[in-house]
């Protein structure tokens, strides 16, 4: 080693234990020691690993974080209930989630909730909603054992009109987000409403109810309201006929 190269390490050896000890506080042109070009900083250590600091961690790395957290129907449940995407929000006594098991056998949706429903925060517990629990009964189906109830918009619209198609967008993502959860076997839609907000179609009940459709991998059969049934009993004879379908697909499913 020659006496200039001996020279510059022991410089370097110098500074390097000014940094250890003390930091990187020296005079940068005083202890220049070589005519080379200085080296690129080295990049910045990675964030730490959440713990007892998860606070001090950059904004977005916390976002992230809370993004992963494990989506829950409870979870889906809240966000709903703090809802103010649209006008719905500011005139409901109560935001209707939904009801039921997870991992339904069926799930089960309508257009919206009625007087009965933004007063209790619970789907179809009016007389619609017990005529569904008896029509769901006779295929072995109820909300307490193996389905799963819930709406396209998730607040009563006044008077009980139908929902616009700004509120049904703007509750379509929590709909989404419990389908992708709940992971039903099979979904009945009751009404034109529901039918058609889900098969993105103008078509009336008459002419989608009894076939089956596909949405997101799940086989969907829509029928009647019960509301309907209350209005014209010549109805129950075709949701009849649906529902033995449907009972027939379950089954079909299950087998397969």
């Amino acid at each position: 080693m020659t006496a200039e190269a001996k020279q510059n390490l022991a410089q370097f050896l110098d500074i390097a234990g000014d940094y250890l000890r003390d930091g990187y506080r020296i005079d940068r042109e005083a202890r220049e020691f070589t005519d080379d070009p200085p080296a690129a900083p080295s990049e910045p250590p990675p964030p730490a690993m959440p713990g007892d600091d998860f606070a001090s961690l950059p904004l977005a790395y916390r976002m992230e974080e809370a993004d992963e957290e494990e989506e829950s129907l409870e979870c889906i449940a809240d966000a709903i209930r703090v809802c103010h995407a649209c006008p719905l929000g500011q005139t409901r006594i109560k935001a209707v989630p939904g009801e039921g098991v997870e991992a339904p056998k069926a799930l089960i949706i309508g257009e919206g909730p009625g007087a009965d429903e933004d007063a209790s925060g619970r789907p179809f517990v009016g007389p619609a909603g017990q005529l569904l629990d008896k029509i769901l009964a006779s295929i072995g189906l109820s909300r307490q054992e193996n389905c799963f109830i819930a709406n396209v918009v998730k607040c009563r619209p006044p008077g009980n009109r139908d929902p616009q198609s700004g509120e049904i967008a703007a509750c379509a993502g929590f709909l989404e987000r419990q389908i992708d959860l709940l992971k039903p076997k099979a979904i009945l839609c009751v009404g034109r409403v529901a039918a058609g907000a889900l098969l993105e179609t103008a078509d009336g009940i008459g002419r989608l109810r009894g076939r089956f459709f596909g949405f997101r991998g799940i086989p969907l059969l829509a029928t009647y309201h019960p509301s309907a049934l209350l209005r014209d009993e010549t109805l129950k004879r075709p949701v009849w006929e649906d529902l033995k379908r449907f009972r027939q697909k379950l089954t079909d499913l299950e087998e397969g």
